[in-house]
């Protein structure tokens, strides 16, 4: 099987609620959401991949996940053989470089995941199966706390435990007073709640330290990327005087970056992200090299559609992750061009059996809903 095409459909999904983090918005109420379909077909054989442009979060836009597959990473691997999935790593690393990132990771992951689909199809197994790699059925999800303040906060926790989730995760680093809105989660939440806080890489150290102090009275679980990314020092230093869990999410783009965190004493839980780590490839790098060095696993996602939120579940579910993982876009964004799909009963995702992501696409649905970014 040779890889033969690769299409590109950026498509505006309707908006369930307004969402932000604290570099800024992710998802406007009212306002369609932009998402980057892919499509890779081989041998009257394709799958399906998703990019979710969040400028906030990181640097690539809808537009520059468009040109980054048509104009280099498509040319780069048109011909390949659509099993050889380090090849087409390698391939994407020569079109657009790493540099001190992965380099252009959302667009790549799209490609990265719709070809692992595109190899589950073609066997007719689910991708755990196709990896030989499938240790959970069931995800536990979390819901994420939408409000700028405590009485806001009240409203998205009762929703979610309306719904049946038991798990919290709260964005910080965008409140006048962060503290006090995590007191109100845990409060409406119970204390039998799993909490956990995302400062999206709001925080110095000292601010941090200070905010982890008040949240150990909290029974938060971990503090999840309090410091720039980039800011291994600062990581380093916070790791060894914080009384709660650092966790590191935008710290660790490629498999080397856990390597380098690992070697430094620099990391407590390690995020695993489809999208930001380059797709299901390299985060079964990074997940296997966390099993190894004994750093503990947490799971989490960008907000995706659902073609995202079953890669996600494929990869989580290989490797165990036992904790409730923040895969959120149900709750905030529609996918009317999924067919059978994920099913999410009382915040618990369970792993789709079908073949590859398990997810079936409406591809007439993909081009209406389609959108010229360009």
């Amino acid at each position: 099987m040779k890889i033969e095409r690769v299409e590109t459909f950026c498509v505006a999904l309707p908006t369930r609620r307004s969402f932000g983090v604290s570099g800024g918005s992710v998802a406007v109420a009212g306002r369609p959401s932009l998402r980057v379909l892919v499509r890779v077909g081989a041998d009257g054989v394709h799958g399906w991949g998703e990019a979710t442009p969040i400028p906030a979060w990181t640097y690539e836009t809808a537009e520059s996940i468009v040109t980054t597959i048509d104009r280099y990473l498509a040319p780069a691997i048109i011909g390949r053989p659509a099993w050889d999935l380090d090849g087409v790593t390698t391939a994407f690393d020569r079109a657009v470089n790493r540099g001190f990132s992965i380099g252009a990771p959302l667009a790549k992951s799209a490609v990265d995941v719709a070809l692992n689909d595109l190899l589950g199809r073609a066997a007719g197994v689910p991708l755990g199966v196709m990896w030989g790699q499938r240790r959970r059925e069931a995800i536990d999800l979390a819901w994420v706390v939408s409000g700028q303040s405590p009485d806001e906060v009240a409203d998205s926790v009762a929703e979610g435990r309306d719904l049946g989730y038991r798990a919290f995760k709260v964005k910080v680093g965008l409140h006048a007073d962060d503290a006090a809105v995590v007191e109100a989660v845990r409060v409406h939440a119970g204390d039998d709640a799993a909490l956990w806080v995302d400062a999206n890489q709001g925080y110095t150290v000292h601010s941090a330290l200070r905010m982890a102090r008040r949240l150990e009275d909290l029974g938060v679980s971990a503090f999840e990327q309090p410091l720039p990314a980039n800011d291994i020092a600062g990581l380093r230093r916070l790791r060894d005087i914080c009384p709660i869990p650092v966790a590191l999410d935008e710290s660790l783009r490629h498999p080397s970056d856990l390597a380098t965190f690992v070697r430094l004493e620099a990391v407590d839980i390690a995020i695993a992200k489809v999208q930001r780590t380059g797709g299901l490839t390299l985060s079964r790098r990074l997940c296997s090299l966390a099993e190894d060095c004994g750093v503990p696993l947490m799971g989490s996602g960008l907000t995706d559609s659902d073609l995202g939120l079953a890669a996600s579940l494929h990869l989580f579910a290989a490797y165990g992750l036992g904790t409730p993982v923040d895969l959120n876009g149900r709750q905030f964004i529609e996918s009317p061009y999924a067919g059978p799909t994920v099913q999410v009963s009382k915040g618990t995702a369970h792993v789709p059996d079908g073949p590859g992501l398990g997810v079936e696409v409406d591809e007439k649905t993909v081009r209406d809903l389609a959108v010229n970014v360009l």
